[in-house]
């Protein structure tokens, strides 16, 4: 840094503050003050101008670190967050007044200072202090594969060419197959390690007594059936990148080894006992909403933030349709590259159902609508588009389905009104149901149907 940049800490915890003072002095910054309340934070701020602030989600003070932020929004001032723990309201509203980090207690100084460099590398793209200058019109692809022009892939394919370059953990959000596994390769194949190995593991497919195994390895005869040393995914990955999978399925036990990696970058085999040094940049992915997963006890907030340093979260499908074209036209391509067919063309028909569908199975039931489409086409084009018939009921109709519960809760209702409420006896509604009453009154009393109904 040519200049010192000045750094104000906003923290309550004397020990907290005074230790964040001394790591970021040794560092090469300015640290122009450390505010333990909100009301000497804004005095500071108005006396010193601080560059960046690291500020304490949690102070006891009756203000607290979300409302100072999002007047550090309002005066474009950068900052990063320190918390220790909170919940999903908390969390929500610390991401909506976009932090440019959080950096989680207990913390070292390389985590310091690496949530630092990635904060200062985003805010310098984002101000146009740092600026892509590709020489050739194919250098301004993220990567061939990623296909859309849209404004929604456009901001995240930036975001993902700001991420690549850098070692920083990188979490990848959205609905299943809007392509996490690809922006994941993408990402590993623009980084300094494109030429080591790419790791995937599925966290979801893997049987919890396998997990830890298939992550970390084994030694020979650590449990019943290890006939042999095994080396785990995170020893595969030395030197590149190992990409998480459904992360959010992670059981409890797993996370607290995966977060001990993340800190340490070592390992431990099961049945061993020296560690090993693992060099690993992490990218990890999920469908689920890890705040609420924080919040149920089901996911690590220490581990949500040590992944969530840089997240970037892929748009449905459905908001991007713009993108429907090239995407289809790149899926055709590719079926007629492997199958050496001719690549057909589709109609205005086919097209238009395309447009119209809103894909609740995102790019990847694109494609596998389209090659189904592809196999059976006869001729030179393809006219008309076969949604199946479960997905497109199951997307149009879902709100009014009833389960079977409710279907025969209203067919007893129906039945009952027309008994003017009488159950038992000839003519009665256990009489034209064909049960017994015994059977109607247990019915009635499972789906909460009163016996006196009219």
């Amino acid at each position: 840094m040519a200049d010192k940049e000045k750094i104000l800490i906003v923290e309550d915890e004397f020990i907290v503050g005074n230790d964040l003072r001394m790591m970021l002095t040794k560092g090469g910054y300015d640290v122009c003050g450390i505010a333990a309340s909100v009301e000497q934070a804004r005095a500071l701020i108005t006396e010193r101008k601080p560059d960046w602030v690291l500020l304490d989600i949690i102070l006891k003070t009756p203000t607290n670190g979300i409302e100072l932020a999002k007047e550090l929004l309002q005066l474009h001032i950068p900052f990063l967050y320190i918390s220790a723990n909170t919940n999903q309201q908390t969390l929500e509203a610390a991401k909506a007044t976009q932090p440019h980090g959080f950096l989680v207690k207990p913390f070292r100084e390389r985590d310091l200072f690496v949530m630092l460099d990635i904060a200062r590398y985003r805010r310098g793209v984002e101000t146009g202090m740092i600026r892509e200058a590709p020489s050739t019109p194919a250098e301004t692809m993220f990567d061939p594969e990623i296909i859309g022009n849209s404004d929604a892939m456009k901001k995240v394919q930036d975001q993902a060419r700001i991420v690549a370059s850098t070692n920083t953990s990188v979490l990848l959000l959205g609905e299943s197959g809007t392509g996490k596994e690809r922006f994941a390769r993408a990402i590993h194949k623009n980084s300094l390690r494109k030429n080591k190995p790419f790791i995937t593991v599925n966290c979801a497919a893997l049987p919890v007594t396998l997990l830890e195994s298939e992550l970390f390895g084994h030694e020979k005869g650590a449990f019943t059936g290890a006939v042999q040393k095994r080396t785990g995914k995170f020893e595969q990955a030395h030197g590149g990148t190992i990409f998480l999978d459904e992360i959010g399925e992670l059981p409890l036990d797993a996370q607290v080894k995966l977060l001990r990696t993340l800190q340490e970058r070592e390992i431990e085999r099961l049945g061993g006992s020296p560690l090993i040094k693992v060099d690993v940049r992490v990218i990890a992915a999920t469908n689920r909403n890890l705040e609420k997963e924080v919040a149920e006890g089901k996911f690590r907030l220490d581990l949500y933030y040590r992944l969530n340093v840089f997240p970037i979260a892929l748009p449905p499908l459905r908001e991007h349709k713009e993108d429907i074209h090239p995407l289809a036209l790149y899926f055709l391509k590719k079926f007629a590259d492997n199958t050496g067919k001719k690549m057909p063309v589709l109609s205005e028909d086919a097209w238009q159902t395309l447009r119209q569908y809103d894909w609740p199975g995102n790019i990847r039931e694109l494609e596998h609508v389209l090659e189904r489409q592809f196999i059976l086409a006869s001729g030179e084009q393809i006219n008309a588009i076969e949604i199946p018939v479960t997905q497109l009921s199951l997307q149009q109709t879902a709100e009014k389905l009833e389960t079977m519960e409710e279907m025969e809760r209203a067919h007893i209702m129906k039945v009952l009104k027309a008994c003017n409420g009488r159950v038992s006896g000839s003519m009665g509604a256990a009489d034209i149901l064909n049960i017994s009453a015994q059977t109607l009154y247990s019915k009635m009393k499972k789906l909460g149907i009163k016996t006196n109904y009219k």
